[in-house]
């Protein structure tokens, strides 16, 4: 089964990771029923399509480097998700190990290899860094 994504947003960031998790096409939500056309036939012949408002270049060369370097989300544990979403929601060490049911020094380790991990050395960082991966929101 071939996906088109229909969305609102236009940055390099979403329609990066469409194309990552296997969508075929990404059309902007006032595309014109032409482009819808032009889209599914393309993507019925087996081609990508994307949105003319969309800068192609610039995608095809943000998919290439990051087919290079993975994404360093990935690379985290399941836990270790688990302690970045939790201080991304302002929870202390001792708010985080009650939580998890382990020792307050076994989130310090988990905060430090997630610092080694994706290189950002302090907890502001880290917590952009959540934000901007959707692992956490910037909501209350």
């Amino acid at each position: 089964m071939k996906v088109i994504i229909l969305s609102m947003h236009a940055t390099e960031e979403y329609v990066v990771r469409a194309l990552r998790a296997g969508a075929a096409g990404y059309l902007l939500k006032d595309s014109a029923t032409a482009e819808v056309r032009l889209a599914l036939e393309a993507v019925i012949r087996g081609a990508r399509y994307l949105s003319r408002a969309i800068a192609a270049p610039a995608i095809d060369v943000r998919l290439a480097a990051s087919t290079r370097s993975p994404d360093p989300l990935e690379g985290l544990t399941p836990r270790q998700r688990e302690v970045l979403q939790l201080i991304a929601e302002g929870k202390s060490t001792k708010e985080i190990g009650f939580e998890l049911n382990v020792s307050a020094k076994t989130v310090e380790t988990h905060r430090a290899e997630l610092m080694r991990r994706l290189k950002i050395y302090d907890v502001a960082g880290l917590v952009r860094y959540a934000i901007r991966s959707g692992v956490a929101t910037a909501e209350p």
